[in-house]
């Protein structure tokens, strides 16, 4: 069953009625479909869901339909930007006055209700409204913008019309913002009766960006209706562990056992969505059948090619075996060193360095550097920390003259962020060159050594995976890059000294890691060039 496209139901103080859309443009498609839903609550699709969408199917349908006792807690870096995100929402709307509509939290009719008040009598500005069309059947979608503005116009309550706002602490437009503050553009067209003439996204650094309706409201309807379709099913979408997306998501333990215990392909390196589709249909749902596959009969599915398709075979038989491979691309046969002595240096000194930084307010805090002397057989850790913004300054000066003391060590860290960092922040304070230039030739990024040569039975290649399939264990199992930005905030805060004592311990163990893949990584290289088995080394 579906309902009539031109004649929504809407939510209004005197309860509901049909709007004409006569003033809409052609570009706004009809009303999504709607069947009957078979879940006897009905769906509520509001654009926090809708947004949640756009990052995961599944998260969206968990969290209408999921068992809320398998959520995790908010972790402590989500409640931060959250925490943030008030806080630059507070100030935008402290900037001009504006009206917000009187409702018990989440309570969609009613605000609905207070906020179509609102706007009949002209309002210049509404904060935190509420926007609700009944799509029948039990489905109701509900927009929540930070902002209605009022503006000249012609709709069905005179000559004003609405434009609404999204207020976001990123720094970019990015999709999924724009995708939200379409629908709320699309849903106040067919409260007002018109469609709004634009739309903004006030970003904290950026400011007001004018989002391009005309592009944005088709893709937008199309997420719409897939994200209705998917909410109407009767089973959960299937489980797809992404890390970049999932790890700070509530639902990332239900779906991590899910996934642990099918063995399922996303925790594969490699795998992507799109990937794993084209796996799905040629019957390569299995660790074990991925692990026998012949990389010829994936070489030409789209996004894959040769070096894809080898590696992700070999990557199901490392995992199947709990094993370090060599890559194939390596000519181990030819006597040639899966690594030169320049790309993976061995010297008397050798330093390992890794950095704590804050995306807000763009701030390095802490420099750890790990001093291995081999020759006197000592291992010293440098922690340098930033008291505040200020000292930013201080710690980068005092990092230069710690590793300039060691002219010849070689600095090993893990991924480009180090070398980037270090390339901006002399940049930033006007560093002379002839004190950088020589620094970064010294610098040995192994994250990209090990992923040259190895193939490892892990699930990413990050630090934290490669360090514990090698035994290296973390002094706080939970601790990451994101809690250590909270422990900062708190201490800043309040001074206590175990959130610094906390960050100094991960950092401090980070070091470490790095140092334990480095020396795993010459010994792997030096057994592979020797022709030994790989579980020689484990």
């Amino acid at each position: 069953m579906s309902v009539s496209p031109h004649r929504p139901n809407i939510q209004g103080a005197e309860g509901t009625y049909s709007a004409s859309l006569f003033l809409v443009p052609n570009y706004l498609f009809p009303l999504p479909s709607v069947a009957t839903p078979v879940h006897t609550e009905g769906i509520w699709l509001t654009d926090d869901v809708l947004f949640n969408y756009q990052r995961c199917h599944r998260r969206a349908y968990l969290d209408l339909h999921g068992d809320t006792t398998r959520r995790d807690p908010p972790n402590d870096y989500v409640q931060k930007l959250r925490q943030d995100s008030l806080a630059h929402q507070l100030a935008v709307l402290a900037e001009q006055p504006a009206q917000q509509p009187v409702y018990s939290k989440a309570d969609w009719l009613m605000g609905a209700a207070a906020t179509l008040e609102l706007m009949q009598q002209g309002v210049d500005r509404i904060a935190e409204g509420v926007l609700l069309v009944d799509l029948g059947n039990g489905v109701r979608l509900v927009s929540c913008p930070n902002l209605l503005i009022k503006q000249p116009g012609r709709s069905i309550w005179g000559d004003w019309i609405y434009v609404p706002a999204d207020i976001r602490l990123g720094k970019r437009p990015k999709l999924d913002y724009q995708i939200s503050v379409a629908f709320h553009a699309y849903m106040l067209a067919m409260v007002q009766g018109a469609w709004p003439e634009t739309a903004w996204l006030i970003l904290r650094q950026r400011g007001a960006y004018t989002v391009n309706l005309t592009d944005t409201v088709p893709r937008m309807q199309e997420i719409l209706q897939d994200c209705l379709q998917t909410l109407l099913q009767p089973e959960e979408p299937e489980v797809f562990i992404a890390h970049n997306r999932c790890d700070l998501c509530q639902w990332f333990s239900h779906c991590y056992g899910l996934a642990q215990t099918d063995r399922h392909l996303s925790l594969l390196p490699g795998v992507t969505p799109s990937r794993y589709t084209h796996l799905k249909a040629l019957q390569f749902t299995s660790l074990e059948a991925l692990a026998m596959a012949n990389p010829k009969q994936l070489e030409n599915l789209p996004g894959f090619g040769w070096q894809v398709a080898q590696r992700l075979v070999r990557q199901a038989q490392a995992m199947l075996h709990n094993q370090a491979l060599a890559d194939l691309e390596v000519a181990i046969e030819t006597g040639v060193p899966l690594l030169s002595f320049e790309e993976l240096p061995t010297a008397p000194v050798e330093l390992y360095f890794d950095i704590e930084a804050a995306p807000e307010p763009n701030l390095v805090y802490l420099h750890g550097v790990l001093v291995v002397d081999r020759l006197a057989q000592t291992e010293s850790f440098y922690p340098l920390v930033a008291h505040s913004q200020a000292e930013e300054a201080v710690i980068w000066q005092q990092f230069l003259d710690l590793v300039w003391r060691y002219p010849e060590a070689p600095i090993f860290h893990f991924c480009p962020y180090e070398v980037q960092t270090v390339r901006r922040l002399a940049e930033y304070y006007g560093t002379p060159p002839e004190r950088v230039d020589p620094l970064i030739t010294r610098f040995v990024d192994l994250h990209e050594r090990v992923t040259r040569v190895a193939i490892l039975p892990v699930e990413s290649y990050a630090l934290k995976p490669i360090a514990r399939w090698l035994g290296f264990n973390w002094r706080d199992p939970e601790a990451n890059g994101a809690q250590s930005i909270c422990w900062y905030a708190q201490w800043v805060e309040t001074g206590d000294r175990r959130y610094l004592e906390a960050i100094l311990r991960y950092n401090e163990d980070d070091c470490w890691a790095t140092y334990r893949i480095k020396d795993w990584l010459v010994e792997f290289c030096q057994h592979r060039q020797a022709g030994l088995l790989p579980e020689n080394l484990i």
